[in-house]
């Protein structure tokens, strides 16, 4: 269970959805800062905070590799093994820490150091091969700079990341993929102008696409209610009419009228030419077939 602190924390975090629901990563993040992992306890409080039930925490638990539901090490490393790190060697890094550390994958070290996990994909191909320590790069790792690289890690000394700050271990990184900055409110890193739920309303099912109650485009003078955080949508003059297209289509012409062509004298007795003239080229093989058998006598 979360503790005071945490709890505070997870409320002003659901806080800041306009959809209780949304805020189900965020929480679980913050359920793997203080556990290690996604434990039981964990899923139960998430349900309890977004009126789901535990088997819809634990469905999405499940669903993304990110989140563990055995406890990690101190350290999570990731190595990568998809396609551009497999074909610069991604493998060969992952077997021989494979081999080092005597673990294999989303197992830890027995000292509790190290969890070591093969990656489908950690989004940095120009890096390739890369290794990640609680989510940050190190890029163009071989085998033997990965054993270096863990063996600084385990004793306490991990070197500055390819980018971003030394890794902090997992559970500070879950603190901040928590979408809540550092443990430390005056720490580096603090995000500020966090939005909330009155920065956005939820749409109504009717109101179309594109209808939510903030930025939304609204044709005409009509006075457009303000959202539930006071802003007032943007409007826009309703478009004028092309002058070229035709609204009001002219009723279909009448006979008699004055651009109505009469029809031809077709009368055969007043032109005799205008006779029909008779199919010369008619066979007896066109002949109606139902009665070629009544003139031969067959029936």
């Amino acid at each position: 269970m979360f503790s005071p602190e945490l709890r505070a924390k997870a409320e002003a975090l659901v806080d800041r959805f306009p959809v209780k629901r949304s805020a189900l990563l965020p929480l679980l993040h913050l359920v793997q800062h203080q556990d290690g992992f996604v434990s039981d306890d964990g899923v139960a409080e998430c349900a309890e905070l977004l009126d789901l039930t535990k088997a819809e925490v634990a469905a999405v638990s499940t669903f993304y590799t990110m989140y563990k539901r055995e406890p990690m090490g101190e350290h999570l490393v990731s190595v990568c093994t998809n396609f551009s790190c497999a074909v610069r060697g991604g493998k060969a890094t992952y077997d021989r820490l494979r081999e080092h550390l005597g673990v294999g994958h989303d197992q830890t070290t027995e000292d509790g150091r190290i969890t070591l996990e093969h990656a489908e994909c950690l989004g940095n191909c120009e890096g390739a091969p890369v290794v990640t320590v609680d989510y940050l790069n190190y890029e163009w790792v071989d085998p033997d700079a990965a054993v270096e690289l863990v063996e600084a890690v385990r004793a306490g000394n991990p070197p500055q990341p390819t980018r971003g700050m030394v890794p902090p271990g997992v559970r500070a990184a879950s603190h901040r993929l928590a979408g809540i900055g550092p443990i430390d409110p005056e720490g580096p890193g603090q995000r500020l102008g966090l939005a909330t739920k009155d920065d956005g309303a939820v749409p109504t099912p009717d109101a179309g696409v594109g209808s939510g109650t903030v930025g939304v485009i609204s044709f005409g003078a009509a006075a457009t209610p303000p959202a539930s955080n006071g802003r007032v949508p943007d409007e826009v003059p309703a478009p004028e009419q092309d002058a070229g297209v035709i609204t009001d289509p002219e009723p279909p012409a009448e006979p008699g009228d004055a651009d109505v062509a009469e029809p031809a004298d077709t009368d055969p007795q007043a032109d005799p030419e205008a006779q029909p003239v008779a199919d010369d080229t008619t066979t007896p093989d066109d002949a109606d077939d139902s009665t070629i058998g009544e003139e031969e006598g067959i029936s």
